[in-house]
């Protein structure tokens, strides 16, 4: 799941470079935590969260037979 975020946003970025996911792991879950540069975050989220809902929603269904449950916060840099 790590490796699918970090594609999709160093795709969507100008400085690719910047782009980090950190995964953070409790007992029933996982957070992914997405860092891109101040100046890129607009177009990880996109208009009305748009695309930052797409990626949450490919994590869900990417997720959603057995694993634990895989959620997406974007984290400005």
């Amino acid at each position: 799941m790590k490796e699918l975020i970090e594609q999709i946003a160093k795709r969507l970025v100008d400085n690719p470079e910047q782009v980090s996911v950190t995964e953070v792991e409790s007992e029933n879950s996982t957070v992914l935590e997405l860092r891109v540069a101040k100046s890129d975050l607009g177009k990880v989220i996109g208009k009305e969260g748009r695309i930052a809902k797409a990626m949450r929603v490919l994590l869900g269904a990417a997720t959603s037979h057995g694993q634990k449950k895989c959620t997406l916060e974007i984290v400005e840099d």
